[in-house]
């Protein structure tokens, strides 16, 4: 077992303290060259001080874990709105976690902000020599390709699919893997081979429920979406974002239809009792509403 990162010393009295900070105004867009982050850090500081915050002084990166999940999810959620002033919000609440998590790992001794900063600097250039080098690079392909095989230099010890996150949502995580095996080559030509192998799964899978097999209905379930996946990016579409578009169409879609069962029924029937179910082609009326509304013009 590696033997962990000597502690520095951290003199806290030789740090600047944020309630004796005078604020200073934003600067103009065109002049922002991000400055005001020393008083993101002079704050979690003093949040983390002595006489701190309770909470905050708690906190530990594996505590933490969840808040830096749910922070980048809310920035997907804001990128999805099209709200510029939501997406700053949110990229300020992801911000945090980094000062957050960099905070600690100052107090432990282990590393700080500027070495997180100066750490992907650093890899933003190296893997960048067709801007700060003499390497060609003309399509965004070439990139991505020159990419990889310079971070397979890096991280010659470790494997391809190594770097994916295994805590990405699935669809993400597929989608990745796919990205990646194929910029080695470990790829169908084109999109008829993948669509080939959507059909052959469907009836792998098929079979499997003919069968009445869970196990096997299982992992052939988990085939068709790899392939399905796969589909996904030939085609050019991103799986995750096309599965939360029809997520949120049926989300819209069924709140009509419970706002028409309130209003013509006085609501749902006892939950789990068939016989207080309304009739499935009365709901599917009121779905058909919802669709047809969906398609009149605004």
């Amino acid at each position: 077992m590696a033997d962990a990162p000597a502690k520095t010393p951290v003199h806290t009295d030789a740090l600047p303290r944020f309630d004796e900070e005078v604020p200073r105004p934003v600067p103009p867009l065109a002049l922002q060259e991000g400055a005001t982050i020393t008083r993101l850090v002079g704050v979690m500081r003093r949040l983390l001080a002595d006489d701190g915050c309770p909470w905050d002084r708690e906190q530990t990166f594996e505590t933490l874990r969840k808040y830096a999940l749910e922070e980048a999810c809310e920035v997907i959620d804001a990128i999805d709105s099209g709200d510029r002033l939501a997406i700053r919000e949110e990229l300020g609440d992801l911000l945090l976690q980094v000062v957050f998590q960099a905070e600690l790992g100052r107090r432990e001794g282990a590393f700080a902000l500027d070495d997180v900063v100066s750490g992907i600097v650093e890899k933003l250039v190296s893997r960048h020599p067709h801007v700060f080098g003499d390497l060609d690079a003309e399509t965004a392909d070439e990139v991505l390709r020159n990419w990889e095989k310079i971070k397979a230099k890096e991280k010659k010890d470790r494997g391809l699919l190594a770097g994916v996150p295994r805590s990405l949502p699935a669809l993400v995580r597929a989608q990745r893997i796919g990205e990646k095996v194929q910029r080695v080559g470990f790829d169908w030509e084109d999109a008829r081979g993948s669509r080939a192998k959507v059909a052959e799964e469907v009836a792998e899978l098929d079979k499997a429920i003919e069968a009445g097999d869970s196990d096997a209905i299982e992992e052939e379930m988990g085939d068709v979406l790899f392939a399905l996946v796969n589909l996904s990016r030939h085609v050019k579409v991103d799986a995750e974002g096309s599965l939360r578009r029809t997520i949120d169409k049926f989300t819209r879609r069924f709140a009509h239809v419970e706002a028409r069962v309130k209003e013509q029924h006085g609501g749902w029937g006892t939950p789990g009792e068939a016989s207080e179910n309304l009739p499935l082609e009365v709901l599917d009326r009121y779905w058909d509403e919802a669709k047809s509304a969906e398609k009149q013009p605004k």
